[in-house]
């Protein structure tokens, strides 16, 4: 199939690899002509602006914005529905709040285009990986842009059938799912993003405890030197706590035990603190999370401790995340 892709950032420019690898034409575009130049020699064809970017496309044409939340993508998507004609389709694969993404389908459905919200983790992994989709949108559009979703999947893999799944495999197992209408894709997400901040707490308020296990506010018979590198490998292989980000952990601690090269100023890129608003709009306890949201937003005003640093570490192994102070 034929996509066009606008945003070619850490995993704009990969989903158009891997399309690629996998036999589809893209037309590419991005504020950086040296990022679009770069798949151009790798198979794709460039265009400067959106204008350009709709003239390569064919009717019925698709394409895909992948740009930071909020001001960036509005503004490239209403842009985008001057230009796109009627039956033509955009796709969103941001950290779109997913009230937007209702606003936005039926603002686009007046002009007889289409919207696909695709929830998209993977991070700076996908390439290789695969990326798992989480999609949102009329049930005949994804049918139809089904070849691209399957391509950029992680698929079977060799991760074991889950019991009771029999027959041939769906499409939850390949790792893409059309979660419903606009919006549900960015909502599954943003509760998938949600529990992973809830998971990272985990993980970093453990290791920060076992460090602390040095300290001299013991007393001498309690204290241990314990090398939390070699702690991070053993529990990745058989514990009931592996896990990627288990993974990712121990990588960065093998690297650097003492995790020197971070601050601990850990961001909260919006889905946290939208997860906890759906919980308190439901009336969902979420005790985890909340402390897990909280937890950040301190990183941000005081010195990072040895578990915030974990944290940076194990966003920066699994999207390329950069410290930064807000």
């Amino acid at each position: 199939m034929q996509l066009g892709i606008v945003g070619l950032g850490r995993m704009g420019g990969n989903i158009a690899r891997r399309l690629m690898r996998n036999g589809h034409q893209m037309v590419v575009s991005d504020r950086n002509q040296v990022a679009i130049d770069g798949l151009v020699v790798e198979g794709a064809q460039g265009a400067a602006d959106l204008p350009e970017l709709v003239r390569q496309l064919r009717k019925p044409r698709a394409v895909w914005v992948m740009l930071p939340a909020g001001e960036p993508t509005e503004q490239t998507i209403a842009q985008l529905a001057d230009l796109l004609e009627a039956g033509d389709t955009i796709i969103d694969g941001g950290n779109t709040f997913y009230k937007d993404d209702i606003r936005r389908a039926g603002e686009l459905a007046t002009r007889k285009l289409h919207y696909v919200d695709v929830g998209t983790s993977g991070g700076v992994w996908g390439l290789e990986r695969g990326y798992c989709m989480m999609i949102g949108g009329e049930q005949a559009v994804i049918e139809r842009l089904d070849p691209l979703f399957a391509s950029l999947a992680p698929g079977l893999g060799d991760i074991p059938r889950t019991r009771g799944r029999e027959g041939e495999p769906g499409r939850a197992e390949h790792g893409y799912i059309h979660a419903g209408p606009a919006g549900a894709g960015h909502f599954v997400k943003m509760v998938h993003n949600g529990i992973e901040y809830g998971l990272m707490q985990a993980y970093a308020e453990g290791f920060d405890i076992l460090r602390g296990k040095a300290g001299e506010a013991l007393p001498q018979d309690q204290r241990y030197d314990l090398d939390v590198a070699q702690i991070a490998e053993v529990w990745r292989r058989g514990s009931v706590v592996t896990s990627w980000l288990l993974d990712l952990t121990a990588d960065a601690l093998a690297a650097d035990p003492q995790l020197s090269h971070y601050s601990g100023a850990v961001a909260d890129s919006g889905e946290g603190r939208w997860t906890i608003d759906a919980a308190v709009e439901q009336g969902v306890p979420a005790p985890v999370l909340s402390s897990a949201l909280f937890a950040r937003f301190r990183s941000q005003q005081q010195a990072g401790t040895y578990g915030d640093k974990l944290l940076s570490a194990m966003r920066f192994g699994f999207g390329g995340h950069v410290e930064r102070r807000e």
